[in-house]
Parts: structure tokens; C-alpha cells; sequence
């Protein structure tokens, strides 16, 4: 599969047999995930401890140097301050605990919403993507149903900033959709953890 419209978002409890507790497994899948023409990768392991997080970041950041690919960390703003590590991923609610354009400095800042006023209220408050989900039915969310196509349209026609779509997105007729609708990729994260494990 094309993975260059495709941002990667890690979740280390979906990695192939079992290997969760085992961090390097994790960075040996970003690895090969680095290697491959992915748009980005979001580090998203938001159970861990701020401290056990920053440990996985020191390491992930130098992999994704080591072939040129952007690395965003995710949820924990004080471990990229403490790096000087540029690009944040932000839940909606954490993003307003800061003030308006707290994050100018940052070269990166993406946030996940899940409505037309959550994104516009992210735009606003200085977001430079946002992802937008979920719009396929996932395993991720068993029980809630996805909001689909046309809502993913007026989520990409509601704001300037790239919209990456999420949720089932796991193959090419997925990509092309989302795409139709005027998202700027789509973010994959079983696919990332599992299949492209596979594959690669």
C-alpha cells in the first residue's frame, strides 16, 4: 500500500504477539515505519508515565532523525518543551488548558477533534492540522458508530489547516475517499502497529 498520504500513530498494545510491555519492540516498529514514505508519525503511548514516556521519546526522536522523518510527540507538552522537541499532538480538552497560541513556538501542532466546532475552536487557537474521526467503523470504538464521509467533508470545508481523517482507514479505497473529501491524508494506527508489521 501508498503509505505517503498516511500519518502513523503508535499503540504499542497492538504490536504483533503481545510485545506491549516490551519498549524495544515498539521502536523497532517506528523503525521500520521511518524507513517507509509515511507522511509522519505520532507518538501516542498516553498510559505511560510522564518519565517512562520521555525515555521512549529520547529514543524514537533519534531513530526518526536518523532517516529524515518528523516524529510528533503526543499529550505531553512539558516532556517537548524539556527536549526542544518542536511538534505536539494534543487531545481537544488539553489543547484549551492553555492560553490562545501558547504553542507559536512549536513548528507542529496537531489536535484531535470531533466536530465542525471543535475544529474551527482549534484553528483558532493555533492547531496547524488537526485530526478528524473517527469516520470508518473501527475496533477502537466498537461501540460508537463512525461519522463517515460526508461529516469528514464539512469537518475539511470548516477550516484552512490539513485535516487528517481517522478511524478504519486501512486500505487504498479508505485513502482515496477521505482524500475526495478533502482530507490531506489519514492516520492509521492498527495498520501501523499490525499489518505494516507484517508487510514490511
Amino acid at each position: 500500500m501508498d503509505m505517503s498520504n498516511v500519518v502513523a500513530v503508535t499503540n504499542r498494545w497492538l504490536l504483533p504477539d503481545n510485545k506491549a510491555d516490551d519498549k524495544e519492540a515498539l521502536l523497532m516498529q517506528i523503525e521500520r515505519l521511518a524507513k517507509s514514505n509515511i507522511r509522519f508519525i505520532i507518538l501516542r503511548e498516553k498510559d505511560l508515565s510522564e518519565n517512562e514516556y520521555e525515555k521512549l521519546a529520547i529514543k524514537a526522536i533519534d531513530i526518526c532523525k536518523t532517516y529524515n522523518k518528523c516524529l510528533v510527540l503526543h499529550t505531553y507538552v512539558n516532556v517537548a518543551l524539556r527536549l526542544n522537541h518542536p511538534y505536539i499532538h494534543l487531545p481537544f480538552p488539553i489543547l484549551l488548558k492553555y492560553d490562545k497560541d501558547y504553542f507559536s513556538s512549536f513548528k507542529i501542532t496537531g489536535v484531535s477533534i470531533h466536530s465542525k466546532e471543535e475544529a474551527e475552536k482549534a484553528e483558532d487557537w493555533g492547531a496547524t492540522y488537526i485530526t478528524a474521526g473517527h469516520i470508518y467503523a473501527t475496533d477502537c470504538k466498537k461501540d460508537v458508530p463512525p461519522r463517515g464521509i460526508e461529516w469528514l467533508e464539512n469537518i475539511t470545508a470548516s477550516v484552512s489547516i490539513p485535516v487528517y481523517a481517522i478511524g478504519g482507514i486501512n486500505n487504498e479505497d479508505n485513502i482515496n475517499s477521505i482524500l475526495s473529501a478533502g482530507a490531506a491524508g489519514g492516520c492509521m494506527m492498527s495498520y501501523a502497529m499490525s499489518k505494516f508489521y507484517i508487510d514490511s
